[in-house]
């Protein structure tokens, strides 16, 4: 029997979302027991800052960034981060961490009075900078992302779709004045109508 059709292979996989380039990272951890996933948090990054399409924030979530590749690398190399998932500019979606286990995106957070968001949400990076606009590309592919996230976790509504910097305040800026709210709930809208 083929892997993903067989009860082991759903099972392995069911974390992992399909059209996604499957990167695991060692930076995970578990789930504190019976936490619900019912957010979502939407961040950008590009490495160094500004630059896109280079191979280092894939060697950043998996801990292998080259430090001598960049001045700027030096500073945050001994930070472990991942997110679950990576959308390139081009549209192409890395998958780093299992949905069902905790990757380490938001840092000291909180939502509506719950402290440490990584224990029941799921990180999305862009790849982009607050400034910048954001392609159709990633909008697409972050639209196709979300609709199959709310699926499997539908305490993930509309409302529980928030930014970095709404779970950090003051801490962090990101998507940033460039991203587009409105575009992405239109595009998520007609995902979920069809």
């Amino acid at each position: 029997m083929d892997e993903p059709t067989s009860a082991w292979g759903r099972a392995r996989n069911a974390g992992w979302l399909p059209r996604t380039r499957r990167v695991e990272s060692p930076n995970f951890g578990e789930r504190p027991g019976g936490v619900v996933i019912d957010l979502l948090v939407i961040h950008n990054i590009s490495l160094p800052p500004g630059d896109f399409g280079g191979p280092w924030v894939e060697q950043l979530f998996c801990g292998r960034l080259d430090v001598g590749a960049h001045p700027y690398f030096a500073a945050i190399a001994d930070n472990p981060v991942s997110a679950h998932l990576f959308i390139r500019r081009d549209g192409e979606a890395l998958q780093f961490v299992d949905l069902h286990k905790r990757a380490w995106h938001a840092g000291r957070s909180c939502w509506q009075g719950r402290a440490d968001c990584n224990d029941y949400s799921i990180g999305i990076e862009l790849e982009g900078a607050d400034e910048t606009p954001f392609t159709a590309a990633q909008y697409r592919q972050l639209a196709v992302a979300t609709a199959e996230i709310m699926h499997r976790f539908p305490a993930i509504t509309g409302e529980r779709i928030v930014g970095h910097s709404d779970v950090a305040p003051g801490r962090k800026t990101d998507p940033g004045p460039a991203f587009d709210w409105g575009r992405y709930r239109r595009l998520m809208a007609a995902m979920t109508s069809s």
